[in-house]
């Protein structure tokens, strides 16, 4: 206990040379640092991946960029069979502009649940070449004839359905613009191919109310 008496000159100086004991390792740690600022995550990843190239100089070069940046064979090869597939199933992402949103998807619906002449329309062109090879006079004025009437045929189908469809399609979206020409060419045109041959693919089978 030494709350009372004076300490000595020797006390004193041990004591501050423990103290300086102490305080040294934490001075030394702390001034050893970096003696610079941390610097920040941009300007690091910007250090890390370094300058950006040159732009091409020559059409050559630009071809020999493209092509060391192009995505091998077989990539490609499973991204298109992967985009056909998409389009195919009606996937909007994949689909060219004209096909795309529920309008268009309504009048594939109406076009596909039925049957129609201008299904037809390829096998006549057929028709039409075979009977221009033909060496028989009679033959090729029947043909003629045959697909003269069919074609007479499938352009008022054609008509018909243009504006049956326009019609039902304004009821079905009465707040989307839905005109007249631009639906019944759509409309003719899904219905003159082939049903397996349609893109997208009907997803709704023949005889039903969409």
């Amino acid at each position: 206990m030494r709350f009372l008496r004076r300490s000595s000159p020797s006390e004193v100086v041990a004591d501050q040379s423990g103290s300086d004991a102490a305080q040294g390792p934490a001075e030394s740690t702390r001034t050893a640092g970096k003696g610079r600022p941390t610097p920040k995550r941009r300007e690091a990843e910007g250090k890390r991946r370094g300058p950006a190239p040159p732009p091409p100089r020559t059409q050559r070069e630009a071809s020999r960029l493209a092509k060391a940046n192009r995505p091998d064979k077989d990539e490609r090869r499973r991204a298109a069979a992967e985009r056909r597939e998409r389009m195919a199933a009606g996937d909007d992402r994949y689909l060219m502009p004209r096909d795309r949103g529920p309008v268009k998807a309504y009048i594939r619906d109406l076009v596909d649940s039925r049957p129609h002449i201008m299904g037809l329309f390829m096998p006549l062109a057929v028709v039409v070449v075979v009977s221009l090879l033909v060496p028989v006079p009679a033959a090729q004025q029947y043909l003629s004839l045959f697909s003269l009437i069919a074609l007479t045929v499938m352009i008022v189908e054609g008509i018909f359905l243009g504006i049956t469809i326009t019609r039902k399609a304004r009821e079905r979206f009465p707040d989307e613009h839905v005109g007249a020409l631009g639906t019944g060419w759509y409309a003719f045109t899904r219905a003159s191919q082939l049903r397996k041959l349609r893109i997208p693919k009907p997803r709704v089978q023949r005889g039903a109310n969409p």
